[in-house]
Parts: C-alpha cells; sequence; structure tokens
C-alpha cells in the first residue's frame, strides 16, 4: 500500500482508518436529522423511509448511511415530545431522531452505597436483564464468541477481506460499567472507598473475556467508548484513572493490537486532559466532540484516526459564512492528522436546520480533500 497504485485498490475510508491519509477526506457521522433527510431527497422520511436512505445514498454516498430493508411508514414522533413527555412516574423524555429518548435512570435497583459495594459483576455475569447499555450474558466466552462472530460472514473466517472496514464496538470499555451499573450518584459515592477496587477487578475479568472474543473476530478496527470527561473536562481525578482505568486500556487493547487490530476510543466532552494517556496505552486514534483541541492532538499524532471536530452549535446557527469557516478549518486539520474524518463531534440531531446540513456537506464534497 504504498505506491499510488496500491492505494486505488482501497475506499477513502479504509486509508483514513489505517492513517494513510486519502486525498478525498471521508465522514463519520452521528446523524440523527429526519427533517433533512427528506430535504436532501425530495422523499418523506417517514413515509418511504427505504427509498429516501436509497435517494441519500446516491447523493451523498460518503456519508455511508445504512438502509431499511423495508418501505413501510416510520410514525411521525409525538409534537409533543419538541418540549417534553412525562410519563405516569413523572419521568421526562425529549425528541430524539424518529422517536423520543429514553431515561437514564441507571442504578435504580439499586437502594443504597452498601448495596452497591457489595454486588459482584463476576457472580452477575449475565447482565442480560440488567440495564447497561451492553446487556448480554459474559457468563460463557465460548457462547459470547458465537454471538459477535455471527454479525460477520461465515467465509471470511478469521480474517476481514482485504480493505474491509467492517468493526465492532464495545459501549462500556471500563469507565462505563459502574457508571451505567450503579448511575452516577452511586457511582460517585462509592468510586473512592477502597472496597470499589474489587468492584473494578471484577468488571475487568468481565472484559478480558469480551477483548478476547474480539482479538479472533474477522474485523480489522475495534471502537471503544468511554465517557471518562464532560464538556468540561474529566470526571474523576488522573490518580484515579491511573488506578482504575488506564492499566485496564493498555491490557485490552494490547490483546488487539497484538491480533492485528487497530483500536480507536470514542467519548464524548473534551478530552484533552487525558489524549496523551489514551494514545500511550494503544489507541491509534479518537472520536471526540469539539470541545476537544484537535489541532494539538493532530500536531502530536499525525498518523491518527482523528473525528469530531465539527459542532452542531455552528450549524444551528444556519449563518452561511460560518459553516464555511467551520468546514475550512477542518480541512486544515486534517492536512495534519492522515486519518481525519469529516464529523459533527456532537451530532446532527432531529432540530438542525436541513438547509445548513445540506451545505455543510455539500462544501465537504468540494472542499474536503488533501
Amino acid at each position: 500500500m504504498s505506491t499510488p497504485e496500491d492505494r486505488g485498490r482501497y475506499s477513502d475510508r479504509y486509508l483514513a482508518l489505517m492513517g494513510l491519509a486519502p486525498k478525498r477526506i471521508p465522514h463519520w457521522e452521528h446523524w440523527s436529522c429526519p427533517d433533512a433527510e427528506t430535504y436532501l431527497t425530495g422523499i418523506d422520511y417517514y413515509e418511504h423511509p427505504r427509498q429516501c436512505r436509497l435517494r441519500l445514498r446516491e447523493l451523498y454516498p460518503q456519508l455511508e448511511l445504512p438502509i431499511p430493508e423495508s418501505d413501510e411508514p416510520i410514525p411521525r414522533p409525538d409534537a409533543a415530545a419538541e418540549g417534553h413527555i412525562e410519563d405516569e412516574e413523572g419521568r421526562r423524555r425529549v425528541r430524539w431522531g424518529d422517536g423520543t429518548t429514553w431515561h437514564w435512570d441507571w442504578g435504580r435497583s439499586f437502594r443504597d452505597a452498601e448495596e452497591a459495594l457489595s454486588f459482584s459483576p463476576l457472580a452477575n455475569a449475565d447482565f442480560t436483564h440488567m440495564p447497561v447499555v451492553e446487556s448480554r450474558d459474559y457468563s460463557d466466552e465460548g457462547k459470547l464468541y458465537e454471538e459477535y462472530r455471527a454479525r460477520f460472514p461465515a467465509e471470511w473466517g478469521d480474517e476481514p477481506p482485504d480493505g474491509s472496514t467492517a468493526m465492532v464496538g464495545f459501549y462500556n470499555t471500563m469507565f462505563m460499567w459502574p457508571l451505567l451499573t450503579f448511575g452516577w450518584r452511586l457511582f460517585l459515592e462509592i468510586c473512592l472507598d477502597e472496597r470499589f477496587a474489587r468492584i473494578m477487578d471484577e468488571f475487568a475479568e468481565i472484559n478480558r473475556r469480551v477483548f478476547r472474543v474480539f482479538a479472533r473476530l474477522p474485523v480489522r478496527f475495534v471502537v471503544c467508548h468511554d465517557d471518562i470527561v464532560t464538556a468540561r473536562g474529566p470526571v474523576c481525578s488522573p490518580a484515579w484513572m491511573r488506578r482504575y482505568i488506564f492499566p485496564r486500556y493498555e491490557e485490552f487493547w494490547g490483546m488487539l493490537r497484538a491480533a492485528g487490530k487497530r483500536v480507536i476510543f470514542m467519548a464524548d466532552g473534551c478530552l484533552d486532559a487525558y489524549v496523551e494517556d489514551i494514545f500511550s496505552c494503544g489507541a491509534s486514534g479518537i472520536v471526540t466532540e469539539p470541545y476537544t483541541d484537535f489541532r494539538r492532538v493532530a500536531q502530536r499524532h499525525p498518523d491518527c484516526v482523528l473525528a469530531g471536530e465539527g459542532d452542531n452549535r455552528i450549524l444551528m446557527r444556519n449563518d452561511p459564512e460560518e459553516i464555511e469557516r467551520m468546514v475550512r478549518q477542518m480541512v486544515q486539520t486534517a492536512q495534519m492528522a492522515a486519518g481525519y474524518f469529516m464529523c459533527i463531534g456532537n451530532h446532527i440531531p432531529w432540530n438542525t436546520p436541513p438547509a445548513a446540513v445540506k451545505l455543510y456537506l455539500d462544501l465537504s464534497a468540494e472542499l474536503a480533500r488533501r
């Protein structure tokens, strides 16, 4: 793959994931804006979801959005959700994509800190019925492998086809496990208790099974998600992270790298405080939000995968000149990062002005190149 002829055999997306600076800069979008799809295609997203996506793929193939199997109409969201809807318990839901949000009421089953600290992840390794996002049975590694392997064609064997961009991801890389199991309040209440170490050791053992499975899968790319920061920076101190989180990243990602896989770390928020830790642990790239200093990351890690610099707050203002400045700035950053992706890092939600989305995509098509 060192010659132009070799590069011509591979997609821009694959070259970027490998940190090989394709001439065309691909997209990695967090997409959830049905009205923009209708606006871009002239086909009602809700009346003809499959036809709409097929047309969108013709117009903007760089988005690589999935195509619904059915063209059955999709119910339109309740207009009340544009404010909020309350259920019988007073919990609120708001509009999200073509539906509404769910409840981040994690940890409701735990009454207090003592009950949380007595919990054993390994003794309860079947998380099928516990809402932790990655709600599956981790008690049998063999069955876990079969579950993940079924996602990929049998004929691939143990290796992906040459140039494949197939990937696998895991939401609970380490930090999310206690956060989702116990909820924010209990997690923050118990995370400094020395008894918390045993819980994290057990979550780490569950994840060893997961990452041993991933090391065997016919994929070259693994996305590891953990929301270790907020928009303002770290949740927990560097000392805490270097005790409970980063050593596990280094171990798990070492398994993947030994199997020839590239790790891409994903997190919401401002990652500035932990960027160097993440790369030191073995990540090949970062997908995050525009609160992070992308120029600094690109300058220090010129071969990395990097996505998320685009800002939906700019799209929301729908100022053409401001949108163009944003796109040009993203393209400038891409000259410094060989694995750069055009990406609105804080999402393209349902209420983004469709005209702003179109301008962003059209300017990217025109300008996003090396």
